[in-house]
């Protein structure tokens, strides 16, 4: 991580913060010396400056017939860092411990973690109203930062790029799709969408909360007599969301979060076979001193009072009012423009549980959902080469047309923590790398 960098400002007509000090620019950008690595501040409104950081893969063979893919990661939340979490806790090339790490994705395409919205991670607002209140502002914002990436990382222009998206990131990664793919259409945007990808995602709040009680108790954490009182609690939710009022179904939400958190003994909502108390993540206890250190000192443009956080409670309450607005609508627009749309979840995850998923894929208003829910599912198996597997399943997979499906088991809500092996198989097959 200490390797030489050479600092180039793209000299544009706004201005950004280099070094704590102002300076004539839309972005500052920092090469490694090995060109190998790539990052920097785009100004995407006034005052509100998004991070981003590009990694180029060491197994990079990219030809005209077979260009090499880039997948463009977004943190949950809302409020959680890419940077930080999708980066050195999840699929970047370095762990929490800066150790090389065996199953990041780098080896199947390069990679790019941005810390959005404004207000994550090192991106910041030098205004606090000028954080985002609503999923279009944020998708508006990632929009410019991809006009501008398109110029900052040229291998973008080539390359198909695959919106990666976790938990609130899937439903932000399907609304900057759509956005895509409608700047595309309107030749506005010079890129070309690989496909959107819906790991463990925030698609459908109703259907989620509908789904909570019934999981439990099918494994045995929630008896019984609490299904009806909490399934009438999850048919307010939909009530509510179905007549727009996205704020009152949140707190009606935290109302079902607080019953089953209390009827259960505060199961974790990341993994149903763990307590709340239980993290599956390693690393969580050093991180922030990772970032605001040796990974600060070596990004060198850091604004001097930018501190970076895991998660950003100020962004998270922001998009309160929207929270709870589902995307089903944005997943059917990409499906219909073609655009390959790829579902994962992890077997025991609870917040975006699997059942919750099922039922929001079978509402798709899509012409060939009934020809995806009839076909079988085909077991995964990891391999590590062609005469040797792992011998158990590790998942399963259906695909039609551009709807594909990954059910991967023994995972919680973050599969490339939980099974990494997988999840390295699983994105190699979605970017045909």
């Amino acid at each position: 991580m200490a390797c030489p960098i050479k600092v180039v400002a793209s000299i544009f007509l706004l201005c950004f913060l280099l070094n704590g000090e102002k300076a004539c620019g839309a972005t500052a950008t920092v090469t490694s010396a090995d060109a190998m690595e790539r990052w920097g501040y785009i100004q995407v409104r006034p005052k509100a400056h998004l991070f981003w950081w590009f990694y180029k893969s060491p197994q990079r063979v990219s030809s005209p017939a077979k260009p090499w893919p880039t997948v463009l990661w977004l943190q949950g939340g809302p409020g959680g860092s890419g940077v930080g979490g999708g980066n050195f806790m999840g699929i970047g090339p370095l762990d929490a411990n800066l150790k090389p790490r065996n199953s990041t994705w780098l080896q199947k395409a390069d990679l790019i973690f941005v810390d959005l919205p404004v207000g994550v991670g090192y991106s910041y607002a030098e205004d606090p109203s000028l954080l985002a209140r609503t999923d279009s502002e944020v998708v508006a914002d990632a929009t410019e930062l991809l006009k501008v990436l398109t110029i900052e990382i040229p291998t973008l222009q080539t390359s198909p790029l695959y919106l990666v998206g976790e938990s609130y990131g899937g439903k932000l990664a399907s609304m900057i799709g759509v956005s895509m793919a409608r700047a595309i259409h309107a030749g506005t945007l010079k890129l070309s969408l690989g496909g959107v990808v819906l790991g463990d995602s925030w698609i459908s709040p109703g259907d989620f909360a509908l789904s909570y009680a019934q999981v439990l108790h099918g494994v045995s954490r929630l008896d019984g007599n609490i299904i009806t009182p909490a399934n009438k609690i999850a048919a307010t939710v939909n009530e509510e969301i179905a007549a727009g009022q996205f704020a009152k179904a949140y707190t009606t939400w935290v109302k079902l979060v607080d019953l089953i958190d209390s009827k259960s003994s505060s199961v974790n909502w990341e993994n149903i076979l763990l307590d709340a108390t239980i993290t599956t993540q390693s690393g969580r206890k050093t991180i922030g001193d990772i970032m605001n250190g040796v990974i600060r000192k070596k990004l060198k443009i850091i604004p001097k009072d930018v501190v970076w956080q895991a998660a950003s409670l100020p962004v998270n309450n922001a998009l309160d009012n929207v929270f709870m607005k589902p995307a089903i609508n944005e997943v059917e627009e990409l499906l219909e423009y073609g655009v390959d749309v790829t579902i994962y979840n992890g077997q025991l995850d609870l917040i975006c549980s699997t059942m919750g998923v099922e039922a929001w894929v079978n509402k798709l208003k899509w012409d060939g959902l009934k020809n995806f829910l009839s076909l079988p599912r085909q077991e995964m198996l990891v391999c590590d080469s062609a005469m040797h597997c792992s011998p158990s399943i590790n998942g399963f997979h259906k695909s039609y047309k551009n709807l594909h499906f990954y059910w991967i088991l023994g995972s919680g809500h973050r599969v490339p923590v939980d099974q990494p092996d997988t999840a390295l198989m699983m994105i190699g097959q979605i970017t045909h790398s």
